[in-house]
């Protein structure tokens, strides 16, 4: 035993080495989340030695400011204290000298990394779920919108549809055309720069009536699709009155042309070969298309077949009063004509007589032609009147593929092979 209280050598050695061994576990901790707060200032500065040996002075774990935690470089945690740069400086050295080896590595955030974790398992779950479980029911919504692009996919084709045939038609026409053009040509209708004889309303009115058929088919081809979709009454009417409107069109062109040139209406040559062969009064007998659809009509209640009946009898009758009111007016133009002696040389005072009187009367052949074209439009909205909608939408397919026929017809007779 030694004496004035003094230790051994190995003693003092000790001693003389556990503040650093303190300062390693004070950072160990403070590293792991025990100890939050350190102050190593303080630590260096209390520690003093008394009689040759080393204390510690009571350590300041709890300052009255706080400190700020800066990431370091190699993944520790560093304590900066706000009050200066020396500090800052003393207390790193005393966090290399606690821990010589390396730095205690920073905790990861287990919170965020669990809550990822539980997700991502929790998706990975519900996708395998779903692929084993196999094809899901789609729900309405799914099911309506794929019912909608099929119905707008075969509208598509029922337009493309259309209008390749509307091409067709097209060709046809042109081709129809050119082969009038070319007996014009033969039987010496053209002259000089290449000018028609006679009003030039007539050849504007040929170009209309063509677009006119262009129109016609395009509303014949919609009307079709309609009622193959069974439409309500109510949008079926829509394209029926459409179909109407039409024909009412062509109604008010050929007024025009009755006052400049009415027996280019009357000739026909506006319409195909097959067409003039059925003409009355410069387009078809109405009474002639009411037989010809009323087997198409059916099934027709008892009051309908009489309202067709009755409609056709009394188009008939009136068919009949303007035919012979046209033969009376072509008799007297036959008489006036001939009054005087048919030899030359004539006298030329009764030959201009003749003539006045002749175009007075070929006035009232325009009233013919405009009350036949009146009978023939009162006959479509008779029909319209008496049958339902439907019945009249299937009225207006048959007669827009009746004169369909008579054209097709036309052009197969004028492109068949001459011998």
């Amino acid at each position: 035993m030694y004496l004035n209280g003094q230790d051994p050598p190995s003693a003092q050695e000790q001693r003389r080495e556990s503040p650093p061994i303190i300062l390693s576990l004070l950072l160990i901790l403070s590293s792991l989340g025990l100890i939050s707060y350190v102050d190593f200032n303080g630590i260096s500065k209390r520690l003093s030695f008394h009689k040759g040996f080393m204390y510690a002075e009571t350590l300041n774990i709890f300052p009255s400011q706080p400190m700020h935690v800066e990431p370091s470089t190699k993944g520790g945690i560093s304590f900066v204290s706000p009050t200066s740069s020396g500090t800052k400086k003393s207390s790193d050295q005393i966090m290399e000298l606690g821990n010589p080896r390396s730095d205690p590595p920073s905790l990861p955030d287990t919170g965020k990394d669990i809550k990822a974790a539980v997700k991502k398992e929790g998706n990975r779950k519900g996708t395998s779920i779903s692929e084993q479980g196999g094809p899901r029911t789609p729900d309405p919504k799914t099911l309506r919108r794929l019912a909608q692009n099929r119905e707008a996919a075969r509208k598509s084709r029922l337009r493309k549809k259309a209008y390749v045939q509307q091409l067709e038609n097209s060709r046809i026409r042109l081709t129809q055309l050119e082969q009038e053009l070319q007996r014009a040509r033969a039987q010496g209708l053209l002259f000089g720069g290449g000018a028609l004889l006679g009003d030039q309303d007539a050849a504007m009115f040929d170009m209309e009536y063509a677009r006119w058929l262009e129109e016609h088919h395009r509303r014949t081809c919609d009307l079709r699709a309609a009622v193959q979709e069974h439409l309500p009454e109510t949008e079926l009417r829509m394209f029926v009155d459409n179909c109407l409107a039409h024909y009412d069109e062509m109604v008010s062109l050929k007024s025009i042309v009755i006052k400049s040139d009415v027996f280019h209406l009357i000739a026909g040559m506006w319409k195909t070969p097959a067409e003039r062969c059925f003409m009355w009064m410069g387009d078809f007998r109405p009474s002639e298309l009411i037989k010809m659809l009323l087997s198409h009509l059916e099934p027709l209640t008892e009051q309908q077949i009489l309202g067709v009946c009755g409609l056709q009898q009394s188009t008939q009758e009136t068919e009949e009063a303007l035919s012979q009111g046209l033969e009376a007016l072509n008799q007297s133009l036959s008489d006036i004509l001939a009054s005087d002696a048919l030899s030359c040389p004539f006298n030329m005072a009764n030959y201009m007589g003749q003539m006045v009187i002749a175009m007075s009367k070929l006035t009232s052949l325009e009233g013919f032609v405009r009350q036949a074209d009146n009978l023939r439009q009162q006959t479509f909205h008779r029909l319209h009147q008496i049958l339902t909608t439907r019945q009249m939408a299937r009225c207006l397919l048959a007669i827009a593929e009746y004169f369909h026929r008579l054209r097709a017809l036309s052009s197969l007779w004028l492109c068949r092979p001459r011998q």
